[in-house]
């Protein structure tokens, strides 16, 4: 959908390549990854950028990360869309699990439930998310969510199942674009 007129807002950002990470998979445990990510050592994906997170922290079994709830996060209600919010819930979760992974490990969503249980919007502040890991086990492990606002109040929470595998038997080549071709360029606007 294209807006135009007097009240337009425009949106630009950048993200470092993401096969740059992809090729560190499986070649340090999942804490060192994260830490270096967030050190700056290595690239933060794409998808932070995207939707604008910022601080995040690391430990064994715990991660969190901030988002400013902002304009641009907003579904037609006039509230943060609640993929928005799952993003969050879902990168804290999935990366608590990391967080426990040796080198040689590597981890996706089987799924997320989220419960929504109050608006958010940018008068909402600075959402945080805490993922904690609750059972790991060799194949599987459950980790939950809890998204708070500026006030401390529970604004959403999430459990998520995650497939664990050995990804010394993965390809980690490069990532296709939306065409199986290059990696995608289109600007966003």
């Amino acid at each position: 959908m294209t807006k135009t007129g007097a009240g337009e807002r425009n949106r630009t950002f950048s993200w470092a390549d993401p096969t740059d990470n992809a090729a560190q998979l499986g070649q340090r445990a999942g804490l060192d990854l994260l830490r270096a990510m967030i050190a700056g050592e290595l690239a933060a994906p794409p998808v932070t950028e995207l939707v604008g997170m910022g601080r995040m922290t690391a430990d064994e079994g715990r991660v969190s990360v901030e988002m400013t709830a902002r304009e641009f996060h907003y579904n037609p209600l006039g509230t943060v869309h609640g993929g928005v919010l799952s993003i969050l819930l879902d990168t804290a979760a999935g990366c608590a699990v990391h967080t426990t992974l040796p080198a040689g490990m590597g981890y996706t969503t089987l799924d997320l439930n989220v419960k929504f249980l109050r608006p958010v919007t940018v008068q909402s502040g600075m959402l945080r998310c805490e993922g904690t890991v609750i059972q790991r086990g060799r194949r599987t492990a459950l980790a939950e969510a809890r998204l708070t606002d500026g006030s401390g109040r529970l604004v959403a929470h999430a459990t998520s199942s995650c497939l664990l595998f050995d990804t010394t038997e993965q390809h980690a080549g490069p990532v296709a674009g939306p065409s199986g071709g290059q990696p995608d360029t289109t600007p966003v606007r």
